[in-house]
């Protein structure tokens, strides 16, 4: 349950202009579509991706870690790690499981026989996109587990783009096609309230001497 008081109480804190510019953005937030990362081995990438995440208005990142440690790099995010949510995973099993509790469709982006060109690609239940590492692509678990395949149409010699550079263009078509549609890809407003006092709380500096502060208030 959110404390619909303690944000009314920190949102006065910050400036009515950011305080507007949070509500603006959170409500074009999706977790409609959702992206999972799977043992990127250069750290920029994933940084990158999560990024890209933010640019385009999808709230969460699953960052399996299980082969190289964490992979989320500040310097490069630029602030993007305080704005997406970045769950972590030590298996591409464990993200996998978690994802279809919560009713997403396992698809991943490859050069599969398979795959969908992006432009065929028709989004009509939530989807989470996995995205693979630079040396050998996604794991045979996730081929094997995936219910669906997308890959970027090419018309040149190169038969791969970086991972970042596959994720920024996938995420910018798909976010903009499935706001064309009358599906339910807004948050809840449960997860706009969260989000909000999560945002907020990372932009008020002693945050916890305020938080102190507003429990003896209440009290």
């Amino acid at each position: 349950m959110i404390d619909n008081k303690l944000l009314i109480y920190l949102e006065n804190i910050i400036s009515p202009e950011r305080r507007e510019r949070f509500i603006k953005i959170v409500e074009n937030r999706t977790n409609f579509i959702t992206v999972a990362i799977e043992d990127v081995f250069q750290m920029h990438n994933t940084s990158a991706v999560v990024r890209s995440c933010d640019a385009f208005g999808v709230q969460t990142a699953h960052l399996i870690e299980g082969k190289y440690g964490e992979r989320l790099d500040k310097n490069i995010a630029m602030g993007a790690e305080q704005w997406v949510d970045t769950p972590r995973y030590n298996s591409t099993t464990d993200c996998i499981n978690e994802l279809r509790k919560n009713g997403y469709k396992i698809i991943a982006t490859s050069p599969h026989k398979d795959s969908y060109l992006l432009d065929d690609f028709v989004i009509n239940e939530k989807i989470a996109l996995f995205f693979g590492t630079e040396r050998s692509g996604l794991s045979q678990e996730v081929l094997d587990k995936a219910d669906g395949f997308v890959k970027i149409p090419m018309v040149g010699f190169s038969e791969s783009l970086n991972i970042s550079v596959s994720a920024a263009i996938i995420l910018q078509d798909l976010t903009v096609e499935l706001k064309k549609t009358n599906l339910p890809w807004q948050l809840t407003k449960d997860d706009k309230m969260r989000i909000r006092l999560d945002w907020t709380k990372k932009s008020i500096k002693s945050i916890d001497d305020i938080l102190a502060r507003y429990n003896k208030e209440v009290k």
